[in-house]
């Protein structure tokens, strides 16, 4: 009889999604009455239905946008940004076109999924959107425009950076009528819209990793844990240090 170290051991290389080998992992071991074995097979039996809610919620996601296809929009767009609230940094706002012929579980607004997952779907967004395109708007036209208008701006810039022109646009919370596009703006679309969580994803990966290189650039002010936001870390670095060329000045006046 196979030790329960050896059964555990075979678990934890099947993958959470992987529902076809957990299945086959349950039927394989489930004559073996022992306590540790019992308790390993509710394990996957609970990986298995997670996986398959996963997949429920993420078709109702792909159904908020199924019903502008059933009116004839065949290229539609998720627009979301990254960065309005941070005291350091740029907005970043990603416009993405999901394929038609797959669903891709897990999408969400980013700060509902781990960064371990999100790191994972920006790999797999990048790779097989029909097209993705960034807007990216620095602190000095931040401070010049307001973050209102600056987000407007680079989602702007995100749609005209796609290779593929889209036919009808899902933005998340803001009106870009200026486009000229059939759209729809509904408040928290990242958590309606499979296209707008894709694009929150793809901002946000974008947006801490360029904090994180930053950090080097801009020591002291802890931008690789928080991504320029306002802790009571950064706080207390921008009065010790001052500001760097990075911070808002409309954002951190009261701290200088």
């Amino acid at each position: 009889m196979r030790q329960i170290a050896d059964i555990k051991s075979e678990l934890e290389t099947i993958a959470s999604d992987d529902t076809e080998r957990l299945r086959a992992f349950i039927l394989d071991n489930r004559e073996d009455g022992r306590k540790g074995v019992v308790s390993l097979l509710k394990r996957a039996d609970k990986l298995i239905e997670a996986y398959e809610a996963e997949l429920a919620r993420t078709e109702v996601m792909y159904a908020f946008e199924d019903k502008y296809k059933a009116e004839g929009f065949s290229c539609i767009c998720g627009i979301d940004e990254v960065g309005r609230g941070p005291f350091a940094g740029p907005v970043v706002t990603a416009a993405v076109i999901l394929p038609s012929d797959r669903r891709i579980p897990w999408l969400n607004d980013s700060k509902q999924v781990k960064k371990e997952k999100r790191e994972e779907l920006y790999d797999i967004l990048v790779k097989e959107a029909v097209a993705y395109g960034i807007g990216i708007v620095g602190e000095e036209t931040i401070d010049e425009i307001n973050i209102a208008n600056a987000t407007k701006k680079a989602m702007c810039m995100a749609v005209e950076n796609l290779s593929v022109k889209p036919d009808f646009l899902l933005v998340d919370s803001v009106n870009l009528d200026m486009l000229g596009l059939p759209l729809e703006h509904p408040d928290k679309g990242d958590t309606l819209s499979a296209s707008i969580a894709a694009a929150s994803i793809v901002a946000k990966v974008t947006r801490d990793r360029m904090m994180e290189e930053y950090a080097s650039v801009y020591p002291g002010y802890g931008f690789e844990r928080n991504a320029g936001y306002g802790t009571p870390e950064h706080i207390a670095a921008i009065k010790q240090l001052g500001p760097c060329p990075l911070h808002r000045r409309t954002f951190i006046s009261k701290y200088i």
